[in-house]
């Protein structure tokens, strides 16, 4: 089993001895005429959350557009968590390129994907949630805009944005009186300070109007990175994104359930307290409603990026990216949150647009969304630093590029573990000596678990020898504890 110590010590043309970083230098750019690249990330982004991709009933009429320019991978993952907050352990691989155990020792001893490209030559810059630790940013970006958590203000979980709906419960997304995502404006602006906007506009306003108009005006290529709260809950948004979601015209999804079948490790999480127990049909509504509403909010923010970026002469050679830290379930399996294996929840978009893609591209092979840091390094012509494992995506961006994984891997701490193909999909609940299979190819929305069916016995053999190779390679220490049990 190779444990993180001694894949940084295997990877040692990029890592010295003692630990330190070799030059940056040694990253340099093999060419000229650099493309610049805007990523944007949300939270909680589920995969069945793009209109013209997989949900018409979801209003995200720009990045449908971004989506008809681009590429669109339609089986994106992350490799999972070792913390109920799921969106830190995604977005520390997502910045280090390191797989799921080796990044849970943290961000020091490895190169950083905006600091890779910042040496290379690149103008860094960032604004919005971050969710890292404060050296990793300063490591990464040369230029920050205004930087959040996920709540400015912390919801307590017996207030009223929780249990809903429950009787005399009145929160409504669009009361700016509410903590979470409503800021009074002079935080950030000289405004007066009644003024009060949502934290994903304030992000975007001085994004588009500061930061992408000191990028363009300047001969330095760029690499722009903007972090959405939105859709994580508290889910607040503003009334007209809500009227075009009416509560009784949502559809229910057809895995719903009044409570999971079993504890799956954190079945009384904080996500999961947002609705009451059991789940109904009503309560699912108004919770989908409102975040299909903060997905429009997102949509939006997304066309005023396409737009500024049009408008400064600088859209034919940028990269626009587009995903999530990870998904969510949102009344599906009777759960809410993302601390489960389920495609709702591991399985979120990822977008690319720019030169020289082909437009309205789809690529169905399965993919890490934190690929992204190999795949820009490889556009721009910048070495990948050895520790990055995540490999680059351009040979299936720009043509028929063999499948990068057979099969994926994702963990939920000590409570799950999971294997994917393109057919099947095997979850393992180690603390409780249970198992699911599901045949993903012909039951997508994982309703019939074929794990007790004996004529699926192969099946469920195979897909556990894959886990448990998987598990090897990636130095899983469930495998471990395991043995010297």
């Amino acid at each position: 089993m190779m444990n993180r110590r001694n894949f940084i010590e295997l990877m040692g043309t990029g890592i010295v001895a003692a630990g330190k970083p070799l030059p940056l230098e040694a990253l340099a750019p093999r060419s000229s005429g650099r493309p610049n690249f805007i990523f944007m990330i949300c939270d909680d982004l589920a995969f069945r959350t793009i209109g013209s991709l997989n949900n018409p009933e979801v209003h995200t009429p720009n990045i449908d557009k971004l989506a008809a320019s681009g590429c669109a991978f339609t089986h994106c993952f992350h490799q999972g968590s070792w913390s109920p907050a799921v969106c830190t352990p995604s977005r520390t691989m997502l910045n280090s390129g390191l797989s799921a155990f080796h990044a849970e020792a943290g961000l020091d001893e490895v190169h950083l994907w905006g600091q890779t490209l910042g040496a290379a030559g690149y103008d860094t810059y960032i604004c919005g949630k971050w969710h890292l630790d404060p050296t990793a940013l300063q490591r990464s970006f040369k230029e920050m805009g205004p930087i959040g958590p996920g709540m400015f203000e912390s919801t307590p979980m017996a207030g009223a944005a929780y249990n809903r709906p429950s009787p005399g419960n009145h929160w409504e997304p669009w009361d700016k009186t509410q903590k979470g995502h409503w800021l009074h404006t002079d935080l950030w602006r000289n405004e007066h300070p009644d003024r009060i906007e949502h934290a994903d506009v304030l992000y975007n306003d001085y994004f588009v109007d500061h930061l992408l108009n000191k990028a363009a005006k300047r001969n330095a290529p760029f690499f722009m990175y903007l972090g959405f709260n939105s859709p994580h809950d508290p889910r607040q948004s503003f009334k007209e994104d809500l009227a075009l979601y009416p509560q009784e015209d949502i559809q229910v999804p057809p895995n719903f359930l009044p409570e999971h079948l079993f504890d799956q490790g954190d079945s009384r999480i904080r996500d999961e307290v947002l609705a009451p127990f059991p789940r109904t049909k009503e309560a699912v509504q108004l919770h989908r409603r409102e975040y299909y509403a903060l997905i429009t909010l997102v949509d939006q923010q997304v066309g005023r990026v396409m737009e500024a970026l049009a408008q400064s002469g600088k859209a034919d050679n940028t990269y626009i990216i587009l995903t999530a830290d990870h998904g969510l379930a949102v009344g599906e399996h009777g759960l809410m949150g993302k601390q489960n294996l389920y495609d709702c929840s591991i399985r979120m978009p990822l977008i690319i647009s720019g030169p020289g893609i082909t437009p309205g591209k789809r690529v169905d092979e399965l993919v890490y969304q934190h690929s992204a840091y190999a795949t820009t390094c490889e556009l721009a012509g910048v070495l990948v630093p050895q520790t990055v494992e995540f490999p680059s995506l351009v040979p299936l961006l720009h043509g028929g590029g063999k499948p990068v994984h057979e099969a994926v891997f994702c963990y939920y701490r000590d409570f799950q573990r999971m294997v994917r193909t393109r057919k099947h999909k095997l979850i393992l609940y180690p603390k409780i000596k249970r198992i699911q299979l599901f045949d993903i190819e012909n039951d997508p929305w994982e309703i019939h678990d074929l794990s007790a069916d004996s004529s699926h016995a192969e099946t469920r053999r195979e897909m556990t020898e894959r886990l448990v190779k998987m598990q090897q390679e990636l130095g899983d220490p469930l495998l471990q504890a395991d043995s010297s049990s």
